[in-house]
């Protein structure tokens, strides 16, 4: 039987706003910004230089290459360019490579819960099973190693999370990773690390690499993806890094796929390392401002939503409050709006009610894991002007249809 593999939800809310008029979405994870003019040059002078009309080398430009070796090891992270260094189309294919070459149909995959919702897609494409792990709301989302131990079977064959979390803003603490890869050793599981948020780092959090724990270099993948840092979704260019035992699994798997990632985007990934780190200090700088920004709305409305403020990324995830829950489970949706598997879904609920209703989209909470219902995640990569039209629409309409009292 076929493995089916519904559409993301993030893309599904994003297409279901397309038909909404006036509508202010702050579902998928885009960041506003235009990539920079020193990669967008970098990228036309090899076009018109005739680099770009072949196919590079399976694993990415050796340039390329070099420059991820000397970036990585500025934070400790020590890679071989040559053996070690495979240039991805995006990180998704990065990570799916990596599962199908490393998996066997029916192998088990740990995922915190929640965390980002096409991971579970990249693990089912390669015939393996994600399991869900709880993490602990009341310690801002942290794991919880025990609960991790505990989902240990002899089908297990790897943890993957992203670090920093999509869609919590949380960052994993030194100690935390230390214990899940010493429980990969003790249970010879790989360990994948995906850390596209790296460079958005808030509230003086301290942020340590997954790649850094040398010790462990034989059973981790390390992922990032240039889409976010350097505002290049649209680019599909990213890379991942592994022991040569490992990627030359994932080699031939990638070969398969996608032959190399689009020549062009990789030489605009070589100036982004090369030319652009002030554009990602001035990137961070905005969104911490925009989660200030948001934060101040969701501080106005206790009554209806309780959040953590996020460390990372550009992702806030508010809590319904017990009288919005109340609200919502008495609401009626149209039976068209809804597939059987969502319509018993609080929070699948609400984002179709207020994306109906006042235009606004945002992403419900259940598309990240069981322990996402009753939450939604918003986006405040997108501009100031978005965010506050989202918010005010949002604030409102709640109060409108329930009254504080």
């Amino acid at each position: 039987m076929a493995n089916f593999i519904n559409m993301s939800p993030i893309k599904e809310m994003e297409i279901r706003s397309t038909k909404i008029i006036d509508v202010v979405s702050l579902a998928q994870g885009i960041p506003s910004f235009d990539t920079p003019e020193c990669i967008k040059k970098k990228a036309i002078e090899a076009i018109m230089e005739g680099k770009t009309a072949r196919y590079s080398l399976s694993p990415g430009l050796l340039e390329l290459r070099e420059a991820i070796e000397h970036n990585l090891a500025k934070s400790e992270i020590n890679y071989d360019f040559e053996k070690e260094i495979i240039v991805t189309a995006g990180s998704i294919e990065a990570i799916t490579a990596t599962f199908l070459a490393l998996l066997e149909p029916g192998d088990e995959v740990l995922i915190p819960d929640p965390t980002y919702t096409s991971y579970q897609s990249a693990i089912k494409t390669a015939r393996g099973v994600p399991v869900f792990v709880p993490l602990d709301e009341s310690r801002k989302w942290a794991f919880d190693i025990a609960q991790l131990k505990s989902r240990i079977t002899e089908k297990t064959k790897a943890i993957f999370f992203c670090n920093p979390n999509n869609p919590t803003g949380t960052i994993y603490e030194k100690e935390q990773i230390l214990q899940i890869l010493q429980l990969a050793e003790q249970h010879n599981l790989y360990v994948v690390s995906d850390e596209v948020y790296r460079d958005f780092i808030y509230n003086n959090a301290e942020f340590v690499s997954t790649g850094r724990f040398s010790d462990f270099r034989e059973r981790i993948i390390y992922i990032f993806s240039f889409s976010k840092a350097y505002a290049m979704t649209g680019w599909r260019v990213a890379f991942l890094a592994a022991d040569s035992k490992i990627t030359e699994r994932i080699i031939g798997v990638h070969d398969a796929m996608v032959t190399c990632a689009p020549v062009v985007s990789q030489w605009a990934a070589l100036a982004a390392l090369e030319m652009a780190n002030n554009n990602v200090v001035y990137f961070r700088e905005e969104f911490i401002k925009r989660k200030d920004k948001i934060c101040k709305y969701f501080d106005q409305m206790p009554e209806f939503f309780s959040y953590a403020n996020p460390d990372s990324a550009y992702f806030v995830f508010p809590k319904f409050s017990d009288k919005l829950i109340d609200w919502i489970e008495k609401q009626t949706i149209n039976e068209d709006d809804l597939r059987e598997d969502q319509k018993n879904s609080n929070s699948w609920k609400f984002a179709i009610k207020i994306l109906n209703e006042i235009g606004v989209a945002v992403v419900p909470g259940i598309a990240f894991g069981p322990s996402g219902e009753n939450h939604i995640r918003l986006c405040f990569g997108r501009e100031e002007e978005y965010i506050d039209e989202a918010m005010k629409r949002l604030t409102e309409y709640l109060k409108k249809v329930l009254p504080i009292t």
